[in-house]
């Protein structure tokens, strides 16, 4: 890899061949949802409209439908709170909703905590920084359990106290306060700290949607692989860049066993943004059924980590 083309911004073919705005229409899907989503829930604070009451965790749409967030009622359940019937039924509608989807879809597509740190990831790659710690993925699932013990030793759902995503929310109706603080640490954790430290390594949210999207139907494919050039932009703006290899290369690092080209990981947000800069378009949204093996697969060729890309050792 030359240094020019370990520079390029990724997505710069894409945009050269299917012009810029296809090649960020579901980068902008997500961000006219994510606003969506506010903008539904300030309308009664702000302008009377009550559409919907209540927030990310709990509401009432046009008082007749109640949506609960699971992991707040399995925190509750922890709790030893005495669940009502209503929140029971708001759990099992939003519990099937992302079953369905993806559980990670609440991570880019509704999370307003992914507009912060998708800014501080903009930047870190605009200034090239480079400065990573070493943060193991599988944090965020202790930070998980932790909030779930704590629920059960304090009795009380603590974890939503200091938890950014209802911060956010909060500060936005009520004023942001010591939210600001909290959503502040965020962006400069994924700024200055390690890539994707927030939403990719210690988010127990996203650890918890994860869990909950496990066998989901809606995935990205990667049936056209073989078209693969290994430009590796798909890798650099992945907030979840381990889960592209096995789809795309078609095995696992390692090992022979052949692997369809269905990105199954739950770990996937479905934000879509490897299909957008992916100018062979490799990638698009499909089922996970007919996960049928094609034999014929991209060259495996062993990447170096490149430091000005922000791109891992995955190939």
């Amino acid at each position: 890899m030359n240094a020019t083309h370990a520079v390029r911004h990724a997505g710069a073919e894409a945009i050269a061949d299917k012009g810029w705005l296809l090649a960020n229409k579901w980068l902008l899907a997500r961000r006219s949802s994510q606003l969506s989503m506010l903008l539904l829930f300030l309308l009664g604070p702000w302008l009377g409209i009550w559409l919907i009451k209540g927030n990310l965790s709990s509401s009432l749409i046009l008082d007749t439908i109640p949506l609960t967030d699971p992991y707040l009622l399995l925190q509750s359940l922890f709790a030893g709170h005495t669940l009502q019937t209503t929140a029971i039924i708001g759990a099992l509608i939003v519990t099937a909703f992302y079953v369905l989807l993806g559980g990670r879809v609440y991570c880019s597509w509704v999370c307003p905590v992914n507009i912060v740190t998708d800014s501080a990831q903009w930047l870190r790659d605009h200034f090239k920084i480079t400065g990573a710690s070493s943060l193991s993925r599988n944090t965020r699932y202790w930070i998980l359990a932790a909030t779930l013990i704590l629920a059960f030793v304090t009795g009380g759902i603590s974890w939503e106290l200091v938890n950014p995503v209802s911060m956010l929310h909060r500060g936005l109706i009520f004023g942001m306060g010591l939210a600001w603080f909290v959503i502040a640490a965020v962006f400069l954790l994924d700024l200055l700290v390690s890539r994707r430290a927030w939403c990719s390594h210690l988010c127990p949210v996203g650890a918890f949607y994860g869990l909950l999207g496990t066998h989901s139907l809606i995935r990205i494919r990667a049936d056209a692989r073989e078209q693969c050039d290994d430009c590796m932009d798909c890798f650099k703006v992945c907030p979840e860049q381990q889960v592209i290899r096995p789809a795309l290369k078609g095995h696992m690092k390692g090992s022979n066993e052949t692997i369809g080209p269905v990105i199954t990981s739950s770990n996937c947000t479905n934000c879509g943004r490897c299909i957008d800069v992916c100018a062979k378009d490799v990638f698009h949204f499909g089922l996970r059924t007919n996960n049928v093996v094609n034999t014929t697969i991209p060259k495996n060729i062993n990447k170096q980590h490149n430091h000005s890309s922000g791109v891992e050792v995955l190939l």
